[in-house]
């Protein structure tokens, strides 16, 4: 008796631990993580709750988006990302075009939304091209 309970102890075991390993490995925060690290482009989003914050890596850089619900013809979407970056350091190399592409991609999952970029993102934008 004694040794079958150890052996349904072990699989219940073996079970929590891959159940564990199974989890970490899905975890879209070590994602954006590993993201970071390689200067890759990763999106972190739950669309159908808009009270939940966008994150997204690129090229090395962490940023995070707040999503504002309002009415965009008769249903309500998301009108409004705010996006701000985690490190303003990590911006070097960061250019015009980049904040395009990034632009593109959250219009591509929110057709709707106006897109805010906050300091000192923003004074990219506004500088004029020489």
């Amino acid at each position: 008796m004694l040794v079958v309970l150890f052996r349904l102890l072990i699989i219940i075991a073996l079970a929590m631990i891959i159940y564990t390993m199974v989890q970490y490995l899905q975890n879209p925060q070590r994602k954006l993580r590993i993201a970071q690290e390689k200067k890759k482009f990763y999106f972190v989003d739950d669309p159908d709750n808009s009270k939940k914050n966008i994150h997204f890596a690129y090229k090395g850089c962490l940023f995070d988006g707040e999503k504002y619900l309002g009415t965009a013809g008769e249903t309500f979407e998301v009108v409004n990302i705010h996006i701000s970056v985690r490190e303003p350091l990590h911006l070097k190399g960061v250019t015009r075009d980049d904040l395009y592409f990034l632009e593109k991609e959250i219009l591509l999952r929110y057709p709707y939304a106006k897109i805010e970029w906050k300091h000192p993102i923003s004074e990219l934008l506004l500088t004029d091209l020489d």
